[in-house]
């Protein structure tokens, strides 16, 4: 090999020859070094002289060898006077309140504890300990109990066109949480105040015309519980069993498993049954940096329009079996969903089966509109000659919202959607509101006086929600909002919900009082074409415990 692609070969050695030449030269010279004619050709910087190793630096430093690195890389010019020991003050006496100065005065907020806490605390600080190996020394259990929750107190006068009330009503929010271990929990929710699959809660009538028709008051006791599971991992007590460690995560829930898909929309109903999800994958030849596959069933409690019995929701003659997933790919979300429902009645020889598919795509544009397009079609439901489908059709939502100088406070917000026929979530609770819930206040009612709102079933609609909300410095926030929606075919078609045109204005104010207590009041007016208007004004106190 000859000495000129030996130079090539070795930058480090024709830096070091261009560095004595120009300290023999007086002079910062280039040198233009040969290269090869395939490799790309790089700018060829001035070197500075440095000391021989030993010497001395003007500033009083010894020299050092000089760095080795990658010939993309160049050394940044530093000072030696920016550098020094850490300070001393072992002469000092120790200072609390300086050190919390450090960190910019932070301390602990002491925030309500649970009512029951028992085992250890709600996020203790400090070492957590060994545990108790009981379920293997690979999944060490550490048992704790716990109570939290929240109460609502609230009163309204709500003008539903055929219905008005007056009334204060209350509801209690109860979970019990049995941690086990790291991964696995029982847990329980209960709603002891209210029947949720009738819509009554406890309260107090004292105007309107809904006294008549319930009495001046009603106290509902129940502790049939909204959900009821155990939740953990199929790895970490594989591990624990195995005295192995497991590298595969396979959370699962079973019981009666609470199931919330796209934020509600598709699917908001605690089925009995259960769920087992295969998480976190990838793929570099499809660009997809995240990915979840949930495989779930159901074989009672399950909840939806399409199965009535009179006028309520049949929830004990349906089988549900279905597959969500989520992806994570060029900087967008996107979520689909396959269900199927299978109507185990027959009642008259009926079949009100049918299947339900879902899809959506959230992504942010140019830095300034978030954005997501769903979409929900149901099919394939023949219930037979002389009954009329009860889910049939599709539902397309747009979601938008403005990105702000204030982007975590000031949220300008757009949504609109359009509903053929009847398009239904594959399972939604009597209580978790109808599939436009997400689209405005509007649409949205209390869950505990009876607010009014605008059809939110979608049925043979179009319409949208245009608002802000503003959280000013986070204690406190304001939502105003129009809100409105159109028929689509005839006025006055058979299965539709509106009879014709709606349209409201509704506004929400909210802040907290304390720690524990939370103060809220809401208002709305609603004009509608071929029924009575609405109108709604109420305040709540909610109390987290």
């Amino acid at each position: 090999m000859n000495s000129r692609h030996s130079i090539v070969r070795s930058p480090r050695l024709t830096t070091l020859a261009l560095a004595l030449a120009a300290c023999m030269a007086g002079a910062s010279a280039q040198a233009e070094l040969p290269r090869r004619s395939a490799e790309p050709v790089r700018p060829t910087l001035p070197t500075i002289p440095e000391p021989a190793e030993g010497q001395v630096h003007g500033d009083g430093h010894e020299a050092k060898k000089p760095a080795e690195m990658s010939p993309e890389a160049q050394a940044a010019e530093v000072s030696h006077e920016l550098f020094g020991p850490d300070p001393s003050y072992a002469d000092k006496p120790y200072d609390v309140d300086a050190q919390l100065a450090i960190y910019g005065n932070k301390h602990a907020v002491a925030g309500p504890r649970p009512p029951i806490e028992w085992g250890y605390p709600m996020y203790q600080p400090g070492p957590v300990g060994n545990g108790i190996t009981i379920f293997g020394d690979k999944n060490p259990a550490r048992p704790q109990l716990l109570a939290y929750g929240d109460f609502r107190l609230g009163t309204a006068y709500n003008d539903n066109g055929k219905i008005d009330t007056a009334n204060m009503a209350a509801r209690l929010n109860l979970d019990l949480d049995l941690r086990l271990t790291a991964t696995e929990r029982i847990h329980a929710f209960l709603r002891p105040l209210d029947r949720t699959k009738v819509g009554r809660v406890t309260r107090v009538e004292f105007g309107g015309n809904q006294r008549d028709k319930f009495g001046d008051h009603e106290i509902l006791l129940d502790a049939t519980p909204e959900s009821l599971f155990f939740e953990g991992d199929l790895g970490q007590i594989a591990a624990g069993i195995t005295d192995e460690y497991n590298l595969h995560d396979i959370p699962i829930a079973i019981g009666l498993t609470p199931m919330v898909l796209q934020n509600g929309i598709w699917m908001d109903d605690a089925i009995l049954g259960g769920a087992i999800t295969l998480p976190a994958m990838n793929s570099r030849l499809l660009d997809i940096s995240n990915m979840d596959i949930t495989f779930f069933g159901g074989a009672d409690r399950v909840t939806t329009k399409s199965q009535l019995k009179g006028k309520l929701q049949d929830d004990h003659g349906v089988n549900i079996y279905g597959t969500a997933i989520f992806i994570e790919t060029r900087a967008m979300y996107i979520e689909a969903g396959y269900g199927y429902t299978d109507d185990t009645r027959n009642p008259f020889g009926a079949d009100f089966s049918y299947h339900n598919l879902t899809a959506a795509v959230t992504k942010r544009w140019f830095g300034k509109v978030s954005n997501s397009l769903r979409v929900i079609y149901n099919f394939n439901q023949d219930p037979g000659p002389g009954f009329a489908k009860t889910a049939d059709g599709w539902l397309f939502l747009m979601e938008n919202s403005l990105i702000t100088h204030k982007p975590l406070t000031l949220v300008p917000y757009a949504n609109f959607f359009v509903g053929s026929k009847k398009p239904q979530s594959l399972a939604r609770d009597f209580g978790a509101g109808g599939v436009l819930k997400n689209t405005g206040i509007n649409f949205e009612t209390d869950g505990l006086t009876g607010f009014p709102k605008l059809d939110d079933t979608a049925n043979d609609t179009y319409g949208g929600a245009v608002g802000v909300s503003y959280l000013f410095n986070l204690d406190q926030q304001v939502v105003v909002e129009v809100a409105g929606l159109n028929p689509l075919g005839r006025d006055n078609e058979p299965g539709r919900v509106a009879k014709g045109h709606q349209m409201a204005f509704g506004a929400r104010y909210q802040r907290p009082l304390s720690k524990q207590w939370i103060f809220r009041t809401d208002a709305i007016y609603g004009v509608r074409e071929h029924e009575q208007d609405l109108a709604g004004i109420r305040a709540e106190l909610r109390l987290k415990f």
